[in-house]
């Protein structure tokens, strides 16, 4: 057999060879991006992908993570998918086997591994440092500490000492690690985005600043959880305002002696005598600054109260309260609603 002959068979045996070997590895990878892959023990992982990190520094993470199984199956999935340019900073949590294929499309939707923390209305911020550490963000004085951070509305309160008011309460989806200056800027944000200038002008229409604002929507906060009350609530204090007449708010009284350390859960009448300028008992006019963090309702409340010259309330207790323009017209509720109310539920006990 002539030589060329004998060289051109081992040539196509070799092109035969090399393929087989690429419709092999094409095989291989082609199954491998439809083929769920976990390669870590752990029953979750999390993998931080950084602001601009590039499509080989992603991989190498998700690699090394156990997420992908290797580089040529992540190249394959990323030419496949498109997704090169859209793949999105952040943490990722990863707990199931899953394709090359659908780990891109995770991050190219931005679907970030977030922790909820929920604040309620009506807290005060000793309240809320509680929660932020009952949900494992950090110690409570550490956001204590971050509240008074008072520079991050000096634009607006320039006579505020602390966030007392500004820390709006809400749910806010956060990332693993955020400490209590992150939490404590989202919440301000939050409330300069409620705190519309709408809302604001509304406020300067009644001579109400940003902080007398606050401080009246803190009272209405506190006094009532009905959302129809409100507007009420805000009207019987801005009426006694206007006349000249004692606030006499029981909840500033309670926030006073929280802040001295001497409430006990329990109002007494000789309580109404503390002396701290938060006691709208013994001085005139709003109190120094809020006393709780006010939510929506209530700061809509304070800058647009209802329409009615009621100066005085008093709780049906169940929530609700009973409104009245005279003080005879009051006492008759104090007496039905405070007096014969108790007296009759301590006869139907003892029945």
């Amino acid at each position: 057999m002539p030589a060329y002959v004998h060289m051109r068979k081992v040539v196509l045996l070799l092109l035969v060879i090399v393929v087989i070997g690429v419709a092999g590895s094409g095989f291989y990878v082609y199954s491998q991006l439809n083929r769920p892959f976990r390669g870590y023990s752990e029953p979750e992982v999390f993998v931080e992908i950084p602001s601009g990190a590039g499509s080989r520094a992603i991989g190498q993470r998700l690699i090394a993570a156990g997420v992908v199984h290797d580089e040529l199956t992540y190249r394959a999935a990323l030419w496949r998918s498109g997704q090169a340019r859209r793949l999105k900073a952040g943490e990722y949590r990863f707990d199931r086997e899953m394709t090359p294929l659908d780990v891109l499309d995770k991050l190219a939707r931005g679907d970030v591994y977030l922790l909820t923390l929920t604040f309620r209305e009506g807290l005060t911020i000793a309240e809320m440092a509680q929660v932020f550490e009952s949900h494992g963000f950090g110690p409570a004085k550490t956001f204590v500490a971050a509240a008074a951070d008072a520079s991050l509305v000096h634009d607006f309160d320039p006579d505020a000492k602390d966030l007392e008011g500004y820390l709006f309460p809400e749910t806010y989806s956060l990332p693993r690690g955020s400490d209590a200056p992150r939490v404590v800027r989202a919440m301000v944000d939050r409330f300069r985005h409620v705190a519309t200038p709408e809302l604001r002008q509304a406020a300067a229409g009644l001579g109400f600043n940003v902080r007398q604002l606050v401080t009246l929507a803190s009272l209405v906060e506190k006094e009532t959880a009905k959302p129809e009350e409100r507007p009420q609530v805000a009207a019987v204090y801005a009426n006694r305002l206007k006349i000249g007449m004692g606030l006499q708010c029981d909840p500033t009284v309670i926030y006073a002696l929280q802040r001295a350390g001497r409430y006990t859960g329990n109002l007494r009448r000789d309580d109404l005598l503390f002396d701290s300028p938060y006691n709208t008992y013994r001085y005139p006019g709003l109190p120094p600054g809020p006393i709780a963090a006010p939510g929506k309702g209530s700061l809509e409340a304070a800058a647009a109260p209802a329409a009615v010259d009621y100066v005085y309330f008093v709780s049906r207790n169940d929530g609700t309260h009973e409104f009245a323009r005279t003080l005879d017209e009051h006492n008759r509720n104090v007496q039905r609603w405070q007096v014969q109310y108790f007296r009759d539920l301590r006869a139907q006990r003892r029945n």
